[in-house]
């Protein structure tokens, strides 16, 4: 039990309590034994009258005397368990003494998260439902090693300071309390008292698992229920599923525009198991990735300004939903990226800046701290715990939740300490260089865990620069499983965005990415960040009269679809929504009335069937001999051939498919293409099809090889080029 103390308190120290600035509550509160027996001390302010009860039969112990306001201390009869029955205005309470209960956290949990390696933190920081000494409630658990005092505040005590101070756990710097009888549900805050007893904004839990509805922002104790899964068959397969060998074509989505529900009232995950996985069965993507779910506090920043990393936001609906959401999809043989956002976090007064009244979190000095591009705080990798934090969010959707893979964001940012800075805002390694050495070292060690403990988990990296080995094996590299190709899609991008006419002029930024494209293992991405502020629409990109921007579309996702690299393709834009993405509005469905959206929609269902079907358009989408350019300098007509191959085994391997893109809208008949194999070959892809809304020309099913030699090939076809088109071929000899 607590040291003994005097049978009153002096005048400072009531004060103290009464104003909630004591620093040490349990050296006051709860029972004291000494030579004379035992004296229990409460707190309750508001309270009219305290009686002590013996837990085990409830016998009457004694009663406590108001001794100041709100202040009640008294003798009790013997040293056991006991219940405090506190007479309220209207109301009569019965519960345990938090003040009665020895530390929670054991040593061995203050010791790992000081090191970061407590990798499930948030069964031990936080608000967990625990039973101590048979008694049910809530342990909470705060990192806050420069506060003066920490407070839970909540609607268990009226949001009262005063009620719930909490211990110190020195040295670690975790401020602790059980609080008896609190149950799931509850909704919390910590008051904070920082250095020179200046009273901090109340703070959210950055551990907690489930959070109130935006605008509100107070955390909420999660139902410590676990969820029944069933998807260890696909758990057990998915190393295979996400290996660089094998077809990633991943649809990109915000859940929160998808597909709006009318009952405002009901869970969006819910929705998107009824509509989202039906639909990305019928296209036939192998994966959903969601821009963050995390918990933010503004939607309009599509959560990349996350300040609950352990929760998923309540806007979707709560937790259980998404693991739900989660657990269907596997169900259908589809896998789950999450986006995921470790550089960087809003300045939000509830969050986690200046988070115990000092720079906890982020950097102090805001040439390392600050980002003025997006005002937010920047991590400091440099503190264990801040990187064993980030680490066990990442485990926390990799393990509770079954997540598939996470997206890195804005990876850039962290490895550069003059990111987006003018030379005299920002601060040199200690080497004089602009590597932020201590996010590399985050960054291999987030990757490391995660390959040890979350085996066929994939994690991406998206890195616009040309940081070299990003997806290479540790030491040397990273150590990230893929990487999104930025370059590739902005020169292509650029390129498909001129006008036929002048594509001749600009070759080369189709050609380009292929001198890197086996540096990394890539994402080729057409994601979100292409249709917003200001950049248009996919199909508003494309220039010409409407007919050529649908065939320009089309031509450019069969080139996407057939270059190496993995896919992702953001939401709308296989149905060519015109307008830009609106975050607060839907997709426009209606669209697919219109045959045109609708046959771009069956390009993008064709084109994934197609892609998981042929081996050799993904099983060497990492590796030099599985591309080959055939014609790669035919500028004047803006004409580009390739084969894409997989494994040769004796003759009996992966059938080579030849790749022809025609980026002008004039037809070319008897156009001459040297292939590696005679015999038929087969056409398995037209995007001028008139299914796709195109001109149905092309090559009557397929050609048959002369021997005739072109292109370094003993052997050669004639095809019929469609206008903006693109066409596959299959060897079939």
């Amino acid at each position: 039990m607590n040291e003994m103390t005097r049978p009153q308190l002096d005048r400072g120290e009531v004060e103290a309590l009464m104003t909630a600035r004591h620093r040490d509550s349990f050296r006051v509160l709860g029972p004291h034994d000494g030579p004379d027996g035992r004296t229990i001390r409460a707190y309750l302010p508001g309270a009219q009258s305290v009686e002590v009860l013996r837990r085990s039969d409830r016998a009457s112990l004694g009663t406590l005397p108001e001794v100041q306001p709100g202040l009640f201390e008294g003798a009790v009869a013997d040293a056991s368990p006991y219940l405090l029955r506190i007479q309220w205005p209207g109301a009569v309470q019965e519960t345990e003494d938090p003040y009665a209960f020895e530390p929670v956290l054991g040593e061995l949990d203050l010791h790992l998260f000081n090191e970061g390696r407590h990798f499930h933190l948030a069964e031990a920081l936080g608000a967990n439902v625990v039973t101590i000494d048979g008694v049910q409630g809530v342990r909470f658990a705060v990192w806050a090693p420069n506060a003066e005092r920490v407070a839970v505040i909540g609607d268990f005590n009226s949001w009262d300071a005063r009620r719930h101070p909490m211990r110190l756990r020195y040295p670690s710097g975790i401020w602790e309390l059980f609080v008896p009888r609190v149950a799931a549900g509850a909704h919390y805050k910590y008051d904070i008292m920082g250095p020179g007893g200046v009273r901090q904004a109340n703070k959210a839990d950055p551990m907690a698992q489930q959070a109130e509805v935006a605008p509100g922002t107070a955390s909420i104790v999660a139902s410590p229920r676990p969820f029944r899964w069933t998807d260890d068959k696909w758990l057990a397969g998915r190393a295979q599923r996400q290996a660089p060998q094998a077809p990633l074509s991943i649809y990109e989505v915000h859940i929160g525009s998808w597909l709006r529900s009318g009952d405002s009232h009901g869970s969006v995950w819910d929705l998107a198991v009824d509509r989202l996985i039906p639909y990305l069965t019928e296209l036939g993507f192998t994966h959903v990735e969601l821009l963050p779910i995390t918990e933010h506090p503004f939607g309009g920043s599509w959560g990349y300004q996350p300040l609950g990393l352990f929760a998923p936001s309540a806007r979707f609906g709560p937790p259980e939903g998404f693991a739900r959401f989660v657990d269907a999809l596997h169900a259908n043989n589809i896998g789950l990226l999450l986006d995921w956002v470790p550089a960087h976090f809003p300045t939000d007064p509830h969050g986690l800046a200046r988070f115990d009244g000092t720079a906890l979190y982020e950097h102090l000095d805001p040439r390392e701290g600050f980002h003025r591009d997006w005002n937010t705080y920047i991590y400091n990798f440099g503190r264990r715990e801040v990187q064993g934090f980030l680490i066990a969010s990442a485990l926390h959707w990799l393990e509770r939740y079954h997540v598939d893979g996470l997206r890195v964001d804005a990876v850039a940012s962290m490895l550069y300490r003059d990111y987006s800075r003018p030379a005299d805002a920002w601060i040199p390694n200690v080497y004089g260089g602009r590597e932020n050495l201590e996010a590399v070292g985050f960054l291999r060690h987030l990757n490391a865990v995660v390959a040890e403990r979350c085996p066929g988990a994939i994690v991406v990296a998206e890195e616009s620069t040309a940081w070299p080995g990003v997806t290479q094996a540790q030491p040397d590299g990273l150590g990230f499983s893929y990487k999104w190709n930025m370059g590739w899609m902005h020169d292509t991008l650029r390129y498909i965005e001129h006008e036929p006419i002048h594509r001749a002029f600009h070759h080369d930024d189709i050609t380009f990415g292929l001198l890197y494209a086996f540096s990394e293992k890539f994402i080729l991405p057409i994601s979100h960040d292409e249709v917003v502020h200001g950049k248009g629409s996919l199909l508003g990109k494309m220039p010409g009269d409407t007919w050529q921007r649908f065939a320009n579309l089309r031509a450019y996702l069969g080139f996407m679809w057939a270059h190496p690299g993995k896919k992702l393709l953001f939401m709308g834009c296989e149905i060519a929504q015109p307008r830009e993405w609106n975050h607060d509005a839907e997709i426009d469905w209606a669209l697919l009335g219109d045959p045109a959206h609708a046959g771009i929609q069956r390009l993008v269902r064709d084109l994934n069937r197609l892609y998981t079907a042929e081996p050799a358009l993904y099983r060497r989408d990492a590796e030099p001999e599985g591309f080959r350019w055939l014609i790669g300098d035919d500028r004047a007509n803006s004409v580009f051939a390739f084969l894409r191959q997989g494994h040769e085994e004796g003759g009996k391997g992966d059938a080579p498919i030849l790749v022809v893109c025609n980026m002008t809208p004039v037809p070319r008949h008897g156009y001459r293409v040297g292939v590696p194999r005679p015999g038929r070959w087969r056409e398995i892809a037209n995007t001028d099809s008139r299914f796709y809304g195109g001109s149905d020309l092309g090559n009557d099913g397929g050609a048959v090889a002369h021997d005739q030699p072109s292109h370094g090939e003993a052997q050669s076809v004639l095809l019929t080029l469609p206008p903006l088109a693109t066409v596959m071929l299959r060897a079939e000899g």
